[in-house]
């Protein structure tokens, strides 16, 4: 008895949730795991047909849930950023995109023997690598910082860089194709790119402009945008025929470059959004894929992917770092890390589509040939990056800065204390007022929610392996707690105690998330907040054979609070009960100690005048 449709649709979205939670369990790429069950669920076991299931339906979906990615990843392309983030990248932009569009195309052209039009699509879609999947190696993998910026900082900027290349190439092959003429040809294609500018950048400004002075209400703003932004997908496509996906990258991009434009929210918005939506178109645009176009492309297949990772990147790569101050092993790792990901898939499936229906069967082949570039590559560097980092020596040591949930007064003291000790500190708050004063204190922060998909793909980690909970904000602190068990393990996240016994007992909580609270010595957020607001300031204290831990807590008649230990390893250790610790004659103390009385003030400053002339 075949399944109902109804059945079908329910199914896709239980896929898609259970590869998500695949993928975050392993810590691998989602698209590796969202390919793996739409292949599965359409030529393995014949149970989803999209074809039969969407009918007519199937190309406006998937082309509407492809503007939608490509919006989205337009909106993280900041002018500034490009600027900001060093030569390499800047280099890496150009240089890679040419380079790596070039041999894809010549590849794909001499030795699969497509047709130019054909071949050089697929090497403009075969530039992109995106954050979804390189955020995920970046964490199993623990690069230095450099390799990592690098990485990190090219993804984000060639994931909407690259669809537009590719958006470009296509509309160019198709007024080619509707042309008689060269001058028709040439019109037809300046036509569709002066559309796509035009309306979406007066699209982006009308837009950012609305959320700017806020003449919609905040609880529209996310679902405002995304209906705006497909109506104006459909509306140019009426304008000039496909060139709506150009439309919509160049009205993500302007929007993201004004100025006091909110767009954070639409970006958190857009995780909800993909669990579901995206998830579940690549399990359609997999289930489409059949074993015999792959099977048809022979060993032809491996030497274009041969050509793409062992040429294309690392002469992207040795002819980007030109100038710059990278080594050969630097360049190397670099070369080896070029996973392809949602943009790739997305546009691939969807331009192939319209091409056929234009006439180009040669089309076929970009699918079955772009998954299998998506699969060899996040499958073989997940698995091998990490022994090549290890082997050429550019893998960071174990991981021992910290990650303060907080940015408030507290959080931004004890970060001062740890950056003393060259201690890798980064501060995360949604309050911006709190990170704000945190950056004119020259501390590292991360403005925003530190469990969203955004802060996976921006928030740079590099060194740090634990997490330090510091917040007011209980149901945030819970949330973080969790995210980063997972993330750090249970031995390295870290809590204050939550204060409120009648809350405590009431809500009871969960025995993993009990376990990290506790820290220094027990005492609440609010009981820490009142210590500083009453002078307690924080200082190191070194101990010797002849200042024992017992004379410092004598010195301060037993009211210093010790948060941290340095052992004569130089391991930090955060205190948690006061009455265990047994310090070393050589360790350090990081404490919050009580204010000096007066007496004890004018004393210490007469011994020092008395020592002062002495010496003179």
């Amino acid at each position: 008895m075949p399944a109902s449709i109804a059945l079908i649709l329910a199914s896709i979205g239980v896929i898609s949730l259970f590869c998500q939670w695949l993928a975050w369990r392993w810590r691998m790429p989602a698209i590796l795991f969202l390919l793996a069950g739409g292949i599965v669920a359409g030529p393995v076991t014949g149970f989803l047909q999209p074809e039969a299931v969407f009918g007519d339906l199937l190309f406006p979906v998937v082309s509407l849930a492809v503007a939608i990615i490509l919006f989205e990843g337009s909106l993280t392309l900041r002018a500034e950023e490009i600027r900001a983030h060093g030569r390499m990248v800047r280099n890496l932009i150009p240089v890679g995109t040419v380079v790596t569009c070039l041999v894809g195309t010549l590849a794909a052209r001499w030795i699969l023997d497509t047709s130019w039009e054909v071949a050089l699509l697929f090497g403009a879609i075969s530039v992109v690598t995106g954050p979804t999947v390189i955020a995920p190696l970046l964490r199993a993998v623990r690069p230095t910082s450099t390799i990592a910026n690098i990485l990190r900082w090219e993804g984000i900027i060639i994931d909407p860089l690259g669809a537009l290349l590719a958006v470009l190439v296509f509309e160019g092959i198709l007024s080619w194709g509707q042309g008689n003429v060269f001058g028709h040809a040439v019109y037809i294609f300046l036509k569709t790119v002066l559309v796509g500018f035009l309306v979406g950048a007066g699209a982006g400004y009308l837009n950012g402009l609305a959320l700017r002075k806020h003449w919609i209400p905040q609880y529209l703003h996310n679902a405002g945008t995304l209906t705006f932004m497909l109506g104006v997908y459909a509306l140019s496509n009426e304008l000039a025929h496909e060139s709506g996906l150009l439309t919509v990258t160049v009205m993500g991009i302007w929007m993201a470059n004004m100025k006091q434009v909110p767009i954070d929210s639409i970006l958190e918005f857009k995780e909800s959004l993909s669990v579901l939506l995206i998830s579940a178109l690549f399990i359609i645009l997999a289930a489409r894929v059949e074993f015999t176009a792959i099977a048809e492309l022979g060993w032809g297949l491996v030497g274009v992917l041969a050509c793409l990772m062992l040429i294309a990147r690392p002469a992207s790569i040795f002819l980007s770092a030109i100038g710059t101050s990278l080594n050969w092993r630097e360049k190397l790792c670099l070369s080896w890390i070029a996973p392809r990901g949602i943009v790739a898939a997305a546009v691939s499936a969807l331009f192939a589509f319209q091409l056929e229906r234009a006439g180009y069967e040669e089309a076929g082949i970009l699918v079955p040939l772009v998954f299998m570039l998506i699969i060899t590559t996040v499958t073989l560097q997940s698995l091998t990056a990490r022994p090549v980092a290890r082997l050429l020596g550019v893998q960071e040591p174990p991981a021992h800065g910290f990650l303060i949930l907080g940015a408030n007064q507290v959080a931004r003291r004890i970060a001062q204390a740890l950056k003393k000790h060259d201690i890798p500190v980064m501060l995360t708050d949604t309050n911006w007022e709190n990170a704000r004063q945190a950056r004119m204190e020259d501390l590292r922060v991360y403005f925003g929610n530190p469990v969203s998909e955004h802060a996976a793909t921006h928030m740079d980690l590099t060194g740090i392996g634990n997490l330090l909970v510091l917040s007011p904000y209980k149901q945030l602190n819970s949330l973080a707690t969790y995210h980063f068990l997972d993330w750090f393990g249970e031995g390295s996240v870290f809590s204050l105690a939550e204060g409120d016994q009648e809350q405590r007992a009431r809500l009871q909580t969960a025995g993993k998330v009990q376990r990290t609270r506790g820290l220094f010595d027990g005492v609440s957020y609010a009981k820490l907040a009142s210590l500083v607001s009453q002078g307690y300031t924080i200082k190191t204290t070194q101990l010797r054979e002849e200042f024992s831990y017992e004379q410092f807590l004598a010195r301060h008649n037993g009211q210093a609070l010790v948060l941290f230990t340095i052992d004569d390893r130089e391991h930090i250790h955060p205190i948690r009960d006061m009455e265990d610790l047994k310090p070393g004659p050589d360790w350090q103390l990081i404490s919050l100690v009580p204010p000096q009385p007066q007496k004890e003030r004018e004393g210490v400053s007469q011994e020092s005048r008395e020592a002062s002339q002495k010496s003179s």
